[in-house]
């Protein structure tokens, strides 16, 4: 059957996802193209096809533990010189983030592995393209706000082209059971951050 290559994220809702997307193809990141706005659970990650209904299975496990929770996003970051990114903010809703992407990791489950560096919930608008073009990323959100409400995430199989399509989307439970912790928001810190779990 071969192997596809996998991701798990959660959706940055609308208006907020197209403009942001728009803006990361307006900074000549043409990634963005294939590349729906979202902050990354799993980091892209090739599996045997043979497992995907364990995969699901195990994200729908998942998603009935959690509960919705307040996504907050305000101004931007970046992890240069260690990565080539430019991203806004998770203010609010990283500590929910990094229980949903600890157990979507289990050891024990089909989607197991180590990231390269540690956790850190972002959006990314720029990636990989020139430094001119990162300060202005940089500068032209510095000064973005949004929030919703998150009430699940989503599979994503990357296609032969590049393009990211969404494969399954996974609603919260009731929260019965252990669940995302709540969290204070916490205040916008720009500039260089840790280096990202992964961007794409």
């Amino acid at each position: 059957m071969g192997t596809v290559t996998l991701g798990v994220s959660i959706a940055v809702p609308e208006p907020y996802g197209s403009f942001l997307q728009k803006c990361r193809v307006g900074f000549g990141d043409q990634q963005a193209h294939g590349i729906p706005t979202h902050v990354t659970l799993l980091p892209p990650t090739e599996v045997d096809a043979a497992v995907l209904p364990a995969v699901r299975g195990h994200l729908a496990e998942v998603a009935a533990a959690g509960r919705c929770f307040t996504m907050r996003l305000s101004g931007t970051g970046t992890f240069r010189p260690l990565s080539p990114v430019v991203f806004v903010n998770v203010v609010e809703g990283s500590a929910a983030c990094s229980w949903l992407q600890k157990r979507v990791r289990d050891g024990s489950g089909p989607l197991a592995r180590e990231l390269q560096f540690p956790y850190h919930p972002h959006v990314t608008v720029a990636h990989g393209i020139d430094e001119e073009a990162m300060d202005r990323a940089f500068a032209e959100l510095a000064e973005y706000e949004a929030a919703w409400t998150t009430c699940g995430f989503a599979l994503y199989e990357q296609g032969a082209d590049g393009v990211w399509q969404l494969e399954r989307e996974y609603p919260f439970g009731d929260g019965r059971g252990e669940a995302p912790p709540a969290a204070p928001a916490v205040p916008r810190q720009p500039g260089v951050s840790r280096p990202p779990a992964a961007s794409r």
